[in-house]
């Protein structure tokens, strides 16, 4: 019986030591810029957000013929989220595009007609 007992605790010991070697490692998510696209139902429009991005980042919205419509600066010190109506603009194909620190991410949306009411959504 005393044997049962001692060799049960030393495979206890044994086990908890295995486990307590080796140290859990953290995951930790890189730190990529992320750029995300979110409507604005109530206003009809889009809003547009720069996360984990430094320094500056450079909004810019141009017609099919590539022609710029609108380009804001956003920097950290301002937010670096922006609202965009953009039922205002004319029927057609447009780009929204976000540049930081060289990297590019494009949307494309369109602006349609519906009756009386102006629509946009972004392609796909």
């Amino acid at each position: 019986m005393k044997t049962s007992i001692k060799f049960t605790a030393l495979l206890l010991l044994a086990g908890a030591s295995v486990f307590a070697a080796i140290p859990a490692k953290a995951a930790i998510p890189p730190k990529l810029d992320a750029v995300t696209f979110s409507s604005l139902p109530a206003l009809n429009g889009l809003a547009i957000k720069a996360e984990k991005v430094t320094g500056k980042a450079v909004i810019i919205i141009s017609d099919q013929d590539g022609n710029v419509i609108r380009k804001d600066v956003l920097s950290n010190k301002k937010g670096m989220e922006k609202d965009y109506i953009l039922t205002k603009l004319d029927e057609g194909d447009y780009t929204i595009e976000v540049v930081s620190k060289g990297k590019s991410v494009k949307q494309d949306i369109h602006v349609y007609t519906d009756g009386n009411e102006k629509y946009f959504f972004i392609k796909g």
